[in-house]
């Protein structure tokens, strides 16, 4: 009888999932659980990582919740067969249990948790190198991120380029980030490309990745920043190399430069509701250092009234 009802109550149980996925189309769940399509070698680090946690702490939570249904079943007092022992107060097999699980749980996880953050170290990627395969890495492409309330700069200084919100970078090609903010606490992140990681003002943060496939990836701002958050993001496009050469010689020839005084214009808050983006010739050298230099003197980008789609 208790099997039958266990077995009747994993049917339901099963059943759980399908309500979550209900009106949703392949495409639309394609465009969700893009964690579970890494395209580099970061975020399949990422991927896997995390896929080996909820491994393991389902390995406690499913026991743990069979076992509390059918002791609630075996036990219940209505059951005349289950065997009452008032005597009993001690067993060695389950303080072995108890304690042996929990603590090889904590150890596994925190083996794979410390092999998980070094191997996608923003500062130290040797992740990179190990996925050239023996071959020499490409010369990595620097990019200067720069956030502002609620737009994303990203600065080519080789190139002396600039664009905004959306980010262009050639397949097979190290991207060495520099981040920082010149307003509020955000976080940059392409699921399908880089993890998580903040970005804050006054400071130089780093981020690394490398893109396997040629694509259109969505990148995020994760972390709330106020009234435009919900339009922060930006295109992360995959070119091949060639391509990527003459993107960039082709934004070289913009007829709007950027200059410290134009960041300053460019940075007075934003909602870009419609998802402009915008590309920058002749961009000042050292123009990061000194949005770095002038929010840790006090600089402050004052947020106007509500305005939505407009500087």
């Amino acid at each position: 009888m208790v099997a039958k009802r266990l077995r009747l109550l994993a049917r339901y149980i099963t059943l759980i999932p399908a309500l979550f996925l209900a009106g949703c189309s392949s495409q639309g769940l394609a465009r969700q659980f893009v964690l579970f399509r890494p395209a580099g070698p970061l975020a399949n680090v990422d991927f896997r990582f995390t896929i080996l946690d909820v491994a393991v702490m389902l390995g406690i939570i499913i026991p743990t919740t069979i076992m509390t249904i059918f002791f609630l079943l075996r036990y219940r007092k209505t059951n005349t067969k289950a065997v009452y022992d008032p005597k009993w107060s001690h067993s060695n097999f389950i303080e072995f249990v108890v304690w042996t699980i929990p603590i090889l749980t904590v150890a596994m996880l925190g083996y794979y948790s410390y092999q998980g953050t070094f191997a996608v170290n923003p500062y130290n990627p040797r992740l990179i190198d190990r996925s050239a395969g023996g071959k020499k890495a490409p010369r990595p492409l620097d990019v200067d991120v720069i956030t502002t309330d609620w737009q994303w700069l990203f600065i080519y200084p080789k190139q002396h380029i600039a664009t905004a919100n959306e980010l262009v970078i050639p397949v097979g090609t190290p991207v060495h980030f520099h981040l920082t903010s010149a307003t509020v606490v955000n976080d940059f992140y392409i699921p399908k490309l880089a993890g998580m990681i903040d970005i804050m003002p006054g400071m130089r943060t780093k981020q690394v990745l490398l893109a396997n496939k040629m694509g259109l990836y969505q990148g995020y701002s994760a972390n709330f920043s106020g009234g435009g958050f919900s339009w922060m993001g930006f295109k992360t496009k995959v070119v091949g190399q060639n391509k990527f050469q003459t993107w960039a010689e082709q934004v070289a020839k913009s007829p709007q430069t950027l200059n410290y005084a134009g960041f300053n214009t460019f940075a007075k808050p934003y909602k870009n509701v419609d998802g402009k983006t915008d590309q920058f010739s002749h961009v000042s050298a050292g123009l990061f250092d000194r949005v770095i230099k002038a929010v840790t003197m006090g600089k402050v980008y004052k947020t106007p009234l509500p305005t939505y789609g407009k500087a």
